[in-house]
């Protein structure tokens, strides 16, 4: 079972310690007993016996990733991720019988292979038991533990998935068969490394040593899963299947039933001697999982698991259509006319072979692909073990109109794919945490579940990720570093966000010095004329199709960017308010007078009263959506400003657009100015992603053609379902008080609960001529207000909010 630690172990060790000893694990990292350079696979082994019922509490981790075995059977996957900094450890509790136990671990070390994501210092395998008295008989660099390579591991491009590592070929004839129960030759003593270190203790240590940090997250989930529809059976010509269409015509229809038993758990299916069998599988939904095969016999044969986000039905646009057909399609990897990504097993003909990945892989569709030679092949089992965080929707969300709801789906399931050890911009093509993308990800973790760890630990990734000139790097954990410089400033948001949504005062004032040095970083770049000229790094807005590879005019370096230079306004008030609830009214202050300078430069300079909008560029010649909602969200416009584009902002031709991502801020200001129905009208988007089958909320301007079918900054409008339709908002830092603003648009009705640190909050609202009538729930000790639409200049009534039920008449 594998536990959270509320404080770290060992503190007291060693006893009295001089200064260069402290922070010291009482335990050694291992490692193979050559030096081997990766990418390698290893194994490690420790007989032990028991005097007596104990239970076992161990700490471990591994360099670059482990697999933990008891006598055989597997206690858990890791470790978390991070980087050298924060190198976490996993802690597992088991309770042991007396008598004879096996402790194995298998790692791997890939190096360039690995993903992008995956950090790497000195590949080894770390340890410890809690207990002292079982640390010279447990304990890595104690205890006798053996090694040894792990042959039958090769590793291919990933192609198009460029961030998550390299593809797995297994050679079954050259694997050492029964490491996990130390079974085999070629043991020999694992050669000891540098100590286990605190993170904590800042004390001296080397580039190539680790500082540990316990794991911060929950277990991820590991859900064993029979699951599939067969789709489409053939026999292909060639291994190579990238450009053979799926045709029905060529589906061997008396085939299905076999593989469709075998896909239920049902029944084994046998192979023939001298067969090519290609069956795509429609998984029914978007998963990531570890495919768990048992074969047997099969020898000279290959088993091949690829996956596919969606199919494509023209692979010279890549257009792919409806995601739920498969005729004419192609089983092809975007931009590389290939067959797919995923793993190759070579097959040696044994009994109850257990063909294994050493990552997850995604997707909605997997082809398999079966050639035996000789020998027949028995596939005992085809399953697929889910993983991700283990986040569930808690919150529940109802309208009149109830394609609003039927979106939910998509966004939770896109949220949970791309929540793993940390947020990932997509699981498909890069799995790694951009903020951009995080912060949206981290508000729709808000509204959908109590549990707020994962957020947590996206602040402090960032937090450490900070360059010396102050800005974060724009995706971390991360070995090819990126800087993104407007993604510095939705880190500072995301520190706001987590203040007032959930609270956690102490873990929010670690994070202030970073918050302070984006901020000055970008006031340091002033010009003359007192606005932020573009930084260095790609000065990415979105994804907007006239824009080049995402920047709007003026982001090349020294340039001025109007959309920048609000998000820095938008960034300082949000600053001012976290530094005012933690504090600090001196600095909120001089974040309030910088912000409003800021604000007043960029009315001199981009304001074009004739269009009632700001102007992009220096000429006053480019318009975007983009700069009217983040001046509208700065807080910080005249009256008559603000009135300007609340008209201008929905009747102006020739505006630039945001898509999916950006459209967030689009929902935000339209929230500001009263229009949701300007929100519906654009959440058609999504009710087209219903449409088109698609199982979770997708990346960029078109849902045909785009890269990537699951990308969480879509999920978005299911923080927007609660946040502005209903309009619940924190009112005070922690939730502790409640703003509530429903906004119905066009809405006939529309009710919801939604998850808060003290309980849950239940409203029901109808419309009632201008506002709304209903009821609001609020949990023991927590109160606010409730403000009703303004209706026309005059602002709408405010009803105090009580603990328990309240009825709004």
């Amino acid at each position: 079972m594998r536990l959270i630690l509320d404080t770290p172990p060992f503190q007291n060790y060693p006893p009295q310690p001089r200064w260069d000893q402290r922070g010291e694990y009482p335990c050694r990292w291992v490692g193979l007993g050559e030096d081997i350079q990766p990418p390698f696979v290893a194994a490690y082994r420790l007989r032990f016996t028991m005097d007596r019922e104990l239970t076992l509490r161990l700490h471990v981790t591994a360099d670059e990733r482990y697999e933990l075995f008891l006598d055989g059977n597997r206690l858990g996957r890791g470790p978390e991720r991070g980087d050298g900094r924060y190198w976490f450890f996993d802690t597992y509790e088991e309770i042991l019988a007396p008598g004879e136990h096996l402790l194995a671990a298998r790692t791997w070390a890939l190096g360039a292979c690995a993903p992008i994501a995956q950090f790497s210092l000195t590949p080894g395998f770390l340890l410890c038991p809690d207990d002292e008295a079982l640390w010279n008989l447990l304990a890595t660099g104690r205890a006798a533990w053996e090694v040894k390579r792990l042959e039958g591991y090769a590793f291919t491009p990933p192609m198009a998935a460029f961030g998550v590592g390299h593809q797995l070929e297994f050679d079954a004839r050259q694997f050492p068969w029964g490491f996990e129960r130390g079974e085999g030759e070629g043991w020999l003593p694992a050669r000891p490394l540098h100590p286990g270190y605190s993170a904590f203790s800042n004390r001296e240590v080397h580039p190539h040593e680790h500082t540990l940090a316990p794991a911060v997250l929950p277990a991820m989930l590991a859900e064993p899963r029979q699951l599939g529809r067969v789709r489409h059976i053939s026999a292909p010509a060639a291994t190579e299947t990238h450009d053979i269409p799926i045709l029905a015509e060529n589906h061997l229809a008396a085939e299905e039933s076999g593989w469709t038993a075998l896909l239920k758990g049902k029944a084994e299916l046998v192979i023939p001697p001298n067969t090519r069998r290609r069956v795509i599988v429609d998984l029914e939904d978007y998963y990531c999982a570890y495919p768990e095969v048992i074969v047997s016999g099969g020898e000279g044969g290959i088993l091949r698991l690829h996956w596919q986000e969606s199919l494509v039905e023209n692979i010279q646009t890549w257009d792919k259509g409806h995601r739920g057909e498969v005729e004419g399609k192609y089983f092809t990897t975007l931009w590389w006319h290939r067959d797919g990504i995923g793993d190759l097993f070579h097959l040696d003909g044994g009994a109850h072979r257990s063909l294994e990945t050493l990552w997850w892989r995604p997707g909605r569709y997997v082809e398999i692909l079966v050639e035996t030679s000789r020998q027949p092949l028995t596939i005992e089992q085809l399953r697929f073990c889910e993983t991700r965080y283990p986040l569930e929707m808690e919150s529940s969300f109802t309208a009149s109109d109830p394609r609003l709801e039927q979106v939910i789906p998509l966004g939770v399931r896109a949220l949970q794919m791309c929540s793993h050890e940390t947020y990932m911009d997509c699981p498909y093509y890069e799995q790694l945490m951009y903020a951009g993308d995080t912060r949206l990800e981290c508000l729709v973790t808000y509204v959908t579940t109590h549990d707020d760890r994962l957020p947590k630990k996206a602040l402090l990734m960032f937090d450490i990720s900070r360059l010396p000139c102050g800005l974060t790097q724009s995706r971390y954990p991360s070995r090819l570093r990126q800087i993104i410089p407007p993604f510095s400033l939705w880190w500072t948001a995301m520190i706001y966000d987590h203040l007032y949504w959930r609270g956690n005062q102490a873990f929010i004032r670690q994070r202030l010095p970073g918050m302070r040095a984006v901020l000055d970083y970008f006031l340091a770049q002033r010009n003359a004329a007192g606005l932020v000229a573009s930084p260095p790094g790609w000065n990415f807005v979105d994804w907007a199709p006239a824009w080049n590879s995402g920047e709007p005019p003026g982001a090349l370096e020294g340039q001025v960017c109007a959309p920048i230079n609000w998000q820095v306004v938008y960034a300082l008030s949000r600053a001012a308010q976290v530094e005012e609830a933690c504090g600090e009214p001196e600095l909120a202050q001089r974040f309030r007078r910088q912000g409003q300078e800021l604000a007043a430069a960029l009315a001199q300079t981009f304001w074009r009263p004739e269009a009632g909008l700001f102007a992009d560029d220096l000429e006053g010649r480019i318009f975007s959506e983009h700069s009217q909602c983040l001046a509208i969200l700065s807080g910080w416009l005249p009256a008559d400003q603000r009135q300007a584009i609340a008209e201008s902002l929905f009747t102006a031709p020739n505006l630039t657009r945001p898509t999916v991502y950006f459209l967030h801020y689009y929902f935000e200001a339209c929230r500001e100015l009263g229009r949701m129905d300007a929100i519906l009208q654009r959440l058609e988007s999504w009710f087209e992603m219903n449409a088109l089958d698609f199982k979770t909320t997708y990346e960029s301007a078109n849902p045909h053609s785009n890269r990537s079918d699951c990308h969480a900054w879509g999920a978005h409008p299911v923080y927007h379902y609660f946040a502005s339709f209903l309009g619940i908002r924190p009112a005070s830092p922690g939730f502790a008080a409640v703003e509530i603003r429903p906004q119905l648009g066009s809405l006939q009705s529309a009710s919801g609960r939604l998850v808060h640190p003290a309980g849950i909050i239940e409203v029901e609202f109808e419309r009632k001529g201008e506002g709304v009538a209903g009821i609001v729930a609020l949990p023991s000790g927590i109160g606010g207000v409730l403000r009703q639409p303004a209706i026309g200049d005059q602002p709408g009534a405010s009803i105090p909010l009580r603990p328990g039920r309240n009825f709004i008449v």
